[in-house]
């Protein structure tokens, strides 16, 4: 009785979705034309360029671009504690040599990210270059990942699953030691050409 009652007084006290200059409550098919007309104008002003005029996505069309130079770099931090990065060091886990296992796999990554980023386009990449190093003094691996290519679109992506890629192979080589394993700040640093222009952080 006392769990019935709880959900019926939160149903009760529920506030209906209102129209923007109305108390009144809308009806479903009215909140979802309200919804859809706000969603449709913010990605028209903001130039979301994965989303058509009704509001689904798609691929971006490049057919029209240029192929140009293009460079993206990224970076993730994965801190390990103490521990794991004396093993590291002297390449005592069972699984083996940790930062050559996660270089590799941040190069696999990157030439796998239309594959698993649903919308990306499959570039032909000229070079993917996974550089991680072990930072005593912070207990963490620091992955690096630089991404070249001459193309219609960025490598952005492509970069970002690098990192994230080596990244969780260092988790996963890790884990057996401890799960108090902080994978953050997977963010990019850099990116060259396109018709955004060159960014830097």
């Amino acid at each position: 009785m006392h769990e019935s009652s709880h959900c019926y007084t939160a149903r009760v006290n529920a506030r209906p979705f209102t129209g923007a200059f109305s108390n009144q409550p809308m009806s479903l098919n009215a909140q979802k034309t309200s919804c859809f007309n706000f969603y449709r104008n913010f990605c028209q002003e903001k130039h979301l360029t994965h989303i058509d005029n009704t509001g689904k996505a798609l691929m971006v069309d490049v057919s029209e671009k240029r192929i140009t130079f293009r460079t993206a770099k990224a970076q993730a931090f994965v801190k390990v504690g103490e521990t794991i990065t004396d093993l590291i060091e002297k390449n005592c886990l069972k699984k083996g040599d940790v930062l050559t296992v996660a270089q590799i796999a941040g190069i696999m990554g990157a030439k796998k990210t239309s594959e698993l980023i649903p919308l990306c386009h499959n570039i032909p990449l000229s070079k993917v270059d996974v550089n991680i190093r072990l930072d005593k003094g912070i207990h963490s691996v620091i992955i690096t990942a630089t991404v070249h290519c001459h193309g219609k679109t960025g490598v952005e992506m492509e970069a970002l699953t690098a990192a994230t890629i080596s990244a969780l192979t260092v988790y996963d080589m890790c884990k057996a030691v401890s799960h108090d394993i902080v994978i953050s700040e997977v963010l990019l640093m850099e990116k060259t050409g396109g018709k955004s222009g060159d960014f830097q952080r």
